[in-house]
């Protein structure tokens, strides 16, 4: 059974997050901070990693990471001092 997690990446240059889903975390980490040669994410590294969570469906780690993306996803973010 394939394991999905839902991440959130901090640039400490910028003060920029980005929140987002993969079932290989090494792999994306690594497009994100190295290998990517366009998109936003390459406007601010370096990115750390600074929240991890593993769901065992696709779809609830695509609507976790949906909800961080709203005002409420924000607040939680914030209320759980996660930067």
């Amino acid at each position: 059974m394939e394991e999905y997690l839902v991440y959130i990446l901090a640039s400490d240059r910028t003060d920029k997050l980005y929140k987002g889903y993969t079932s290989d975390l090494i792999s994306r980490f690594a497009s994100h901070n190295e290998m990517g040669i366009k998109g936003w994410t390459m406007r601010y590294r370096p990115w750390r990693v600074v929240f991890v969570r593993f769901f065992s469906s696709k779809r609830a780690a695509i609507e976790f990471e949906k909800f961080l993306k709203t005002g409420k996803g924000r607040e939680w973010i914030k209320k759980n001092n996660i930067v």
